[in-house]
């Protein structure tokens, strides 16, 4: 019986670049010159250092367009609170999210049950697995999921025929 997974994974080599290159680019530009600015990662959260609440909104800009031009999708990251750190120094914790939740994954089932499409979605640990009797069900059920759920970055993997 033909099937395929929903999941939400990021891909965490290309997080580590995206890191690797925010670091290389906060060291060389001028407006951070002399400051505290970076990320860490450690590994799947993020934390962003800088000296004031503006630097950190910086550098936040900065991994973000890092991320985005290796293709990882910046709904991925869950900010944490902004939190001040010895002297004025700041810092904020980004969790990069694995896995969908039980509550999406709910709502995923839901969604193409009431769809009344010719498909059965049942959750398996932090996926969704869709099956159904053809591949053009499935089809139109990707379909409908990537029109329907905006708020997640889903990925559909593991298709069988």
């Amino acid at each position: 019986m033909p099937s395929f997974d929903v999941v939400c994974e990021a891909d965490m080599v290309e997080v580590k670049n995206a890191v690797e290159q925010s670091n290389k680019e906060i060291g060389t530009r001028f407006d951070f010159k002399g400051s505290s600015a970076k990320v860490e990662q450690k590994e799947r959260e993020l934390t962003v250092f800088a000296d004031s609440d503006f630097q950190l909104n910086q550098v936040r800009d900065v991994l973000v367009n890092k991320m985005t031009k290796r293709q990882v999708d910046v709904r991925f990251l869950d900010e944490g609170k902004v939190e001040k750190i010895g002297g004025d120094k700041v810092k904020q914790v980004i969790k990069v999210r694995n896995g969908i939740e039980t509550e999406d994954a709910k709502k995923i089932t839901k969604l193409i049950k009431e769809s009344k499409m010719k498909v059965q979605a049942s959750i398996q640990g932090e996926a969704v697995r869709v099956t159904g009797k053809n591949r053009d069900d499935l089809q139109e059920a990707m379909a409908l999921m990537r029109k329907e759920v905006k708020d997640l970055p889903l990925q559909f993997n593991n298709f069988r025929d």
